[in-house]
C-alpha cells in the first residue's frame, strides 16, 4: 500500500480496553483475556488507522460496556477519537446498574431508551450461565432501575434443552414486571455457544407458549431441513462487510472483523507486529486465512463432512453456514477438534 492510500470508507474499531465482569456460555467472542488497554494506546492504535480510511468510528468496548467506574470518561473518549460518533445501541452494563446510582442517569441522558438485558432461565440457570452468582438477581434489580428514569428493559432469553421449561414462566414473569419487549432465541453456535451444540433446542422441543415470542420462528429450521436445502449448494459462505468496515481488536492487539469468534483462521494481524498497511489491505481485501479457506469448499461439501442430516436442532441458516464453515477451520486450520457428530 504505497503512499497510504486513502478508502472512501469508515472504519469502526471496537477495542477490548476494559474485559467483562460476566464468563458467559453463550458468548459468541469465547473467553477473551480480561487484560486492559490504556488511553494512550487507544488513541495510538486510531492514529494507524486515520490515514487510510475517510472516517472512523471508536469503541472503547468489545463485551460488556461501561462496566468499570470511569464509564464516563470512557464514552468521552469514544466521541473525542471518532469522527462519526459512536452510538450507545440498546447495550448497557447490569453490573454497573445495580453499582451505581449515577449510571442509569448517564445512559438516560446519552440518550439511551432501551437496554437489553439476557436471561438463561431462573436463578440458577442465569448464575451459571453468565458465570457469576447474583447475576439473576442483578438482572431483575436492573429491570426496575432502568424502568425508573424511563429506560425500557428488553428482555432476551436463550433456550436449550437444559432450560426449556423454565422459559414459559419466565415470559410470565417478564409480563408480570412490565416488561414491554420479551423475546426468545436458540442464539449463534459460535464461541462458547459452540460448546452446547449438543443441548441445542430441538424444533418440536419449543414449547407453545414460547412461540409467539420466539424471534424470526417462521425462518427457524432445523439441521436436518438445512442439510436437505443445502447438500448440493455450489456457493461458498463468505461474510464480508457491506460499507463500513468494523474490527474487533482484542487486548492483545490482535485484529478480527466481526463475523464470527476470534481464532487464528480468522487473525487480520497483531498491531504490534505486522504493520499497519498490511493490516488495512487484508482488511479491505478481506484476504485472510479464513475466506481463503471458504474459497476452496461449497457450502455442499462442508455440509457433506460437518452436516447432521437427522439432528433436529435448530438453527437460522446463516448461523448454520458460520458453524459449518467454523468447523472446517477448527480442523483445518485452528487445530481444534470440531464438535460435529462423529
Amino acid at each position: 500500500m504505497a503512499n497510504k492510500r486513502k478508502f472512501n470508507r469508515t472504519v469502526v474499531l471496537c477495542l477490548d480496553m476494559a474485559g467483562c465482569p460476566n464468563r458467559c456460555k453463550h458468548c459468541w467472542l469465547g473467553d477473551l483475556p480480561n487484560e486492559t488497554i490504556s488511553n494512550v494506546e487507544a488513541e495510538w492504535i486510531t492514529s494507524l488507522f486515520k490515514p487510510y480510511f475517510s472516517d472512523l468510528t471508536f469503541y472503547s468496548w468489545l463485551r460488556e460496556p461501561d462496566f468499570l467506574p470511569d464509564y464516563k470518561k470512557r464514552w468521552e473518549l469514544d466521541n473525542k477519537l471518532s469522527s462519526i460518533k459512536p452510538e450507545r445501541f440498546a447495550l448497557a452494563s447490569f453490573y454497573r446498574l445495580v453499582r451505581d446510582p449515577q449510571y442509569a442517569p448517564f445512559l438516560k441522558e446519552v440518550g439511551v431508551k432501551k437496554v437489553q438485558l439476557t436471561f438463561f432461565g431462573f436463578e440458577e440457570k442465569t448464575d451459571r450461565y453468565i458465570g457469576r452468582e447474583g447475576a439473576y438477581q442483578e438482572l431483575l434489580q436492573a429491570s426496575d432501575i432502568l424502568k425508573g428514569v424511563g429506560i425500557e428493559p428488553r428482555w432476551q432469553i436463550f433456550i436449550n434443552e437444559e432450560n426449556k421449561d423454565e422459559i414459559e414462566p419466565l415470559i410470565a414473569l417478564g409480563k408480570s414486571k412490565d416488561i414491554q419487549e420479551i423475546f426468545v432465541h436458540e442464539g449463534t453456535c459460535d464461541g462458547r455457544n459452540r460448546d452446547l451444540y449438543d443441548i441445542r433446542i430441538r424444533k418440536s422441543h419449543i414449547p407453545e407458549g414460547v412461540k409467539p415470542y420466539y424471534l424470526d420462528f417462521d425462518n427457524v429450521v432445523t439441521e436436518a431441513e438445512l442439510c436437505a436445502r443445502l447438500q448440493n449448494d455450489p456457493s461458498h459462505y463468505l461474510p464480508h462487510n457491506e460499507e463500513d468496515i468494523v474490527l474487533y481488536i482484542t487486548s492483545d492487539f490482535n485484529v478480527y472483523f466481526n463475523f464470527t469468534n476470534p481464532s487464528p483462521a480468522w487473525r487480520i494481524g497483531n498491531l504490534k507486529t505486522d504493520p499497519i498497511e498490511v493490516i488495512v489491505d487484508r482488511a479491505v481485501s478481506e484476504q485472510i486465512p479464513a475466506l481463503l479457506l471458504s474459497k476452496q469448499i461449497p457450502i455442499s461439501g462442508l455440509v457433506g463432512r460437518y452436516g447432521d442430516p437427522s439432528s433436529e436442532r435448530v438453527f437460522s441458516e446463516d448461523d448454520y453456514k458460520i458453524y459449518l464453515l467454523n468447523e472446517h477451520l477448527n480442523k483445518v486450520y485452528n487445530d481444534e477438534p470440531t464438535s460435529c457428530p462423529k
